[in-house]
Protein backbone atom coordinates (compact mmCIF):
# COMPACT_ATOMS: atom_id res chain seq x y z
CA UNK A 1 0.00 0.00 0.00
CA UNK A 2 1.46 3.33 -1.04
CA UNK A 3 0.30 6.57 0.48
CA UNK A 4 1.17 10.17 -0.33
CA UNK A 5 -0.04 13.13 1.68
CA UNK A 6 -0.24 16.60 0.17
CA UNK A 7 -1.90 19.96 0.67
CA UNK A 8 -0.03 21.36 3.63
CA UNK A 9 1.10 24.95 3.88
CA UNK A 10 1.08 28.14 5.90
CA UNK A 11 -2.28 29.54 6.96
CA UNK A 12 -3.43 32.22 9.39
CA UNK A 13 -5.39 31.30 12.52
CA UNK A 14 -9.04 30.80 11.64
CA UNK A 15 -8.18 29.77 8.12
CA UNK A 16 -8.68 26.50 6.26
CA UNK A 17 -6.61 23.88 4.48
CA UNK A 18 -7.50 20.68 2.68
CA UNK A 19 -5.12 17.75 2.89
CA UNK A 20 -5.26 14.83 0.48
CA UNK A 21 -3.93 11.31 0.88
CA UNK A 22 -3.46 9.53 -2.41
CA UNK A 23 -3.83 5.79 -1.93
CA UNK A 24 -4.15 2.65 -3.97
CA UNK A 25 -7.58 1.53 -5.06
CA UNK A 26 -7.46 -1.50 -2.75
CA UNK A 27 -6.73 0.71 0.24
CA UNK A 28 -9.73 2.91 -0.58
CA UNK A 29 -11.88 -0.22 -0.58
CA UNK A 30 -10.56 -2.51 2.14
CA UNK A 31 -8.43 -0.47 4.55
CA UNK A 32 -8.90 1.95 7.37
CA UNK A 33 -7.07 5.16 6.52
CA UNK A 34 -6.23 7.67 9.19
CA UNK A 35 -4.67 11.09 9.57
CA UNK A 36 -2.10 11.61 12.28
CA UNK A 37 0.05 14.56 13.23
CA UNK A 38 3.21 15.23 15.13
CA UNK A 39 4.47 18.57 16.37
CA UNK A 40 8.08 19.14 17.47
CA UNK A 41 8.67 17.80 20.95
CA UNK A 42 5.24 16.19 21.14
CA UNK A 43 3.94 12.67 20.72
CA UNK A 44 2.16 11.64 17.58
CA UNK A 45 -1.57 12.33 17.79
CA UNK A 46 -4.40 10.63 15.95
CA UNK A 47 -6.56 13.19 14.17
CA UNK A 48 -9.20 11.28 12.26
CA UNK A 49 -9.82 8.04 10.45
CA UNK A 50 -12.25 6.38 8.11
CA UNK A 51 -12.94 2.67 7.74
CA UNK A 52 -13.41 2.37 3.99
CA UNK A 53 -15.29 -0.92 4.29
CA UNK A 54 -18.21 0.36 6.34
CA UNK A 55 -17.74 4.12 6.36
CA UNK A 56 -17.10 4.41 10.09
CA UNK A 57 -15.50 7.75 10.89
CA UNK A 58 -13.81 8.92 14.06
CA UNK A 59 -12.28 12.23 15.15
CA UNK A 60 -9.90 13.12 17.91
CA UNK A 61 -11.36 15.40 20.57
CA UNK A 62 -9.09 18.30 19.64
CA UNK A 63 -10.44 18.50 16.07
CA UNK A 64 -14.12 17.56 16.43
CA UNK A 65 -16.37 20.10 14.78
CA UNK A 66 -13.49 21.66 12.85
CA UNK A 67 -12.06 18.87 10.69
CA UNK A 68 -13.91 16.64 8.25
CA UNK A 69 -12.57 13.44 6.71
CA UNK A 70 -13.93 12.14 3.44
CA UNK A 71 -12.99 9.86 0.60
CA UNK A 72 -13.05 10.44 -3.14
CA UNK A 73 -13.28 7.07 -4.81
CA UNK A 74 -12.88 8.52 -8.29
CA UNK A 75 -9.57 10.13 -7.34
CA UNK A 76 -8.43 7.41 -4.91
CA UNK A 77 -7.93 9.94 -2.15
CA UNK A 78 -8.90 10.39 1.48
CA UNK A 79 -9.21 14.07 2.26
CA UNK A 80 -9.05 16.07 5.47
CA UNK A 81 -10.81 19.42 5.39
CA UNK A 82 -9.45 21.54 8.20
CA UNK A 83 -11.39 24.65 9.19
CA UNK A 84 -11.01 27.16 12.02
CA UNK A 85 -7.35 26.29 12.28
CA UNK A 86 -5.46 27.16 15.46
CA UNK A 87 -1.74 27.59 16.09
CA UNK A 88 -1.81 24.34 18.07
CA UNK A 89 -2.78 22.52 14.87
CA UNK A 90 0.72 23.19 13.58
CA UNK A 91 2.40 19.85 12.90
CA UNK A 92 3.53 17.44 10.24
CA UNK A 93 0.46 15.55 9.09
CA UNK A 94 0.69 11.94 7.94
CA UNK A 95 -1.79 9.54 6.45
CA UNK A 96 -1.60 5.88 7.32
CA UNK A 97 -3.47 2.72 6.41
CA UNK A 98 -4.15 -0.59 8.04
CA UNK A 99 -6.43 -3.47 7.13
CA UNK A 100 -7.01 -4.65 10.70
CA UNK A 101 -7.89 -1.40 12.43
CA UNK A 102 -11.59 -2.06 11.96
CA UNK A 103 -12.65 0.10 14.92
CA UNK A 104 -10.91 3.22 13.61
CA UNK A 105 -8.72 3.34 16.71
CA UNK A 106 -6.58 6.50 16.60
CA UNK A 107 -4.04 4.85 18.91
CA UNK A 108 -3.61 1.87 16.62
CA UNK A 109 -0.15 0.98 15.33
CA UNK A 110 -0.94 1.47 11.66
CA UNK A 111 0.94 -0.70 9.20
CA UNK A 112 1.51 1.63 6.24
CA UNK A 113 2.61 5.25 6.40
CA UNK A 114 3.11 7.95 3.83
CA UNK A 115 5.48 10.88 3.96
CA UNK A 116 4.11 13.81 5.88
CA UNK A 117 3.03 17.26 4.86
CA UNK A 118 3.74 20.33 6.99
CA UNK A 119 0.87 22.44 8.27
CA UNK A 120 1.78 25.72 9.92
CA UNK A 121 -0.86 27.95 11.48
CA UNK A 122 0.59 31.34 12.27
CA UNK A 123 -0.12 35.02 11.82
Amino acid sequence: VQLQASGGGLVQPGGSLRLSCAASESALTYYTIGWFRQAPGREREGVSCINNRDGMIYYGDSVKGRFTISRDVAKNTVNLQMNSLKPEDTAVYYCAADQTNVDCDLYYDMNYWGKGTQVTVSS
